[in-house]
């Protein structure tokens, strides 16, 4: 026998094993034949291990969402993963928004105070950009890449074993219908010969299958160790943000807030007093040397020349005698005194007079 002669028979035979595959399916669903059913838990096991799949498939893709909101930088760079090249490094949001600060700062001026708070929010945001980078690295390489390697590794062995076991029970449940047809003695002998083989095939089959499918609870808890090394690279990136944050309001709240004793004011837009939950405040620049310390002496204070209106965004309750009680909208005089806190000022309205917050005040020019 030549190999062509061998290739046309095992051809034939195929072809024989697939048409009476399908024939036997059609039966069944019409319900002219009868199917042999897997036991109760390899049919668990199969379902888990679906389930498994179909969850484990949505996790990852919404991750990713999550790691790189951008489809077409996905798109991207599942084409260079697929083709084993390395992405190109491209700057990312965060990163962008730092670099326009800081050129915007640098071109109004570093010695501003507007310019100097831009500088120092476009450093911060570069920051958090380079934590952003390093929590999606960290997070592709302990969570999704182990994800990744389960639906396109063990859960396609899972489903090619799977598909097996379906031709095996098919084979069989033909075999049997072949079998129950036979009437003549030799027919059934051979039928019957041929029942214990499709039989014996049927039956390794689902124990591999089931053997693979034992190995999702190993994969469970390897996704377990995952998704807490996600959480804590998650931890990790916002702790940082919150303290790249936290130090940058400190300095924005470092910037002097007092008025120059020759009345060379300007005003700045509000920053927030990292001492106050107010939101909205204003404060004043100074380029004069000022030593704090703890008021002494307020009722007798030692004045700058300067004084101010201000509006008033609050209404403030003076917690002792040495501040001042205020209302929404009403317009009083401000004016800075030495030694004081920065966050402060001393506010007079009529014959009162004590300390105000400046959080709670709008300087009017």
């Amino acid at each position: 026998m030549n190999i062509m002669d061998f290739n046309v028979k095992k051809l034939a035979a195929d072809a024989g094993t697939f048409l009476s595959r399908a024939v036997q399916f059609t039966e069944e669903k019409l319900g002219q034949a009868e199917k042999t059913e897997l036991d109760a838990h390899l049919e668990n096991l199969l379902s888990k291990a679906e389930c498994t799949k179909i969850w484990t498939e949505k996790i990852m893709k919404q991750t990713e969402v999550l790691l790189q909101p951008n489809p077409n930088a996905r798109i991207e760079e599942f084409v260079y993963e697929k083709l084993d090249r390395k992405a190109p490094s491209r700057i990312n949001n965060p990163e962008l928004l730092g670099q326009y600060m800081i050129d915007a700062g640098t071109e109004f001026g570093p010695g501003t105070a507007y310019g100097n708070a831009l500088i120092k929010c476009g450093e911060t945001q570069k920051r958090i950009g380079t934590a952003d980078r390093e929590l999606i690295q960290t997070s592709a390489l302990n969570f999704l890449t182990p994800l990744r390697n389960f639906i396109e590794g063990d859960y396609k062995t899972i489903a090619k074993e799977r598909k097996l076991l379906q031709n095996k029970r098919l084979d069989l449940d033909a075999a049997k219908t072949r079998l129950k047809k036979a009437k003549a003695a030799e027919t059934r002998a051979s039928s019957e010969q041929e029942l214990r083989i499709t039989q014996s095939e049927f039956d390794r089959q689902a124990e591999i299958t089931r053997l693979l499918l034992e190995g999702i609870s190993s994969t469970h808890a390897h996704h377990l160790r995952c998704l807490n090394d996600f959480v804590e690279a998650q931890m990790t990136y916002y702790a940082q943000c919150y303290q790249y944050m936290l130090d940058l309001q400190k300095q924005l709240g470092s910037f002097p807030s007092i008025y120059h004793c020759n009345n060379n004011q300007t005003s700045v837009a509000p920053i927030p007093s990292a001492s106050s939950n107010v939101i909205g405040s204003s404060a004043l620049t100074s380029t004069s040397g000022l030593v704090i310390t703890s008021p002494s002496n307020l009722t007798d204070p030692k004045e700058c020349s300067g004084s101010r209106k201000a509006r008033v965004l609050y209404d403030y309750d003076a917690a002792n005698s040495t501040e001042l009680s205020l209302l929404a909208d009403e317009v009083i005089t401000v004016f800075s005194v030495i030694g004081m806190d920065s966050d402060w000022l001393m506010g007079e309205r009529g014959n009162q007079k004590g300390r105000v917050p400046i959080t709670y005040l709008e300087l009017l020019n």
